[in-house]
């Protein structure tokens, strides 16, 4: 090989590499792929033990009037537990139920119902998705565009665990 290819090989090779990214990032996105990634909520600073308590308590209002017995769980933007309550003979299972929708709300910066939606329209890998649960009843608090945390109610049919928490979510300053 001779002296100028060696000594030319690295620039030849930055610019092709340089032609093909510029190449790709010109290219139109296929059908159906959106230019913008859904649900990029920035994270914000998560909410106090006492916006969660009035949120939870605007839930459990919703569930009272209706005669629903529900656990509600509020955790921070980063998933982690900030406050709970299960009223009074609520089924045991919806403890953890309660606390893993909210989880995944906040984790995934989406309602879990979403997740619901893929499952039944024919997409069944977002049920293994790690800490995912795809069933209505968790959604995110949002606050000024920022995720702030997350509610998830469970002990109903999970259309009544939806309402649950849109009424703690209505709750939200």
């Amino acid at each position: 090989m001779s002296s100028f290819i060696r000594k030319s090989a690295p620039f030849l090779l930055a610019a092709l590499l340089a032609a093909a990214g510029a190449a790709r990032a010109q290219s139109p996105l296929p059908p159906g792929v959106p230019e913008q990634m859904p649900y990029d909520l920035p994270y914000g600073a998560s909410i106090t033990l006492a916006e969660a308590k009035i949120i939870a308590a605007a839930a459990e209002a919703e569930a009272m009037r209706h005669h629903w017995k529900m656990a509600i769980s509020i955790v921070g933007p980063e998933g982690r537990l900030i406050y709970f309550e299960r009223m009074d003979d609520t089924q045991q299972g919806s403890i953890a139920i309660s606390e893993h929708k909210a989880r995944t709300a906040a984790l995934f910066r989406r309602p879990t119902k979403i997740f619901q939606d893929a499952a039944d329209g024919g997409h069944p890998y977002v049920l293994s998705l790690d800490d995912a649960i795809a069933t209505e009843g968790g959604l995110p608090l949002v606050r000024d565009g920022k995720l702030v945390g997350a509610i998830g109610c469970s002990g109903g049919m999970s259309v009544q665990d939806g309402v649950t928490c849109k009424a703690g979510l209505a709750a939200l300053k």
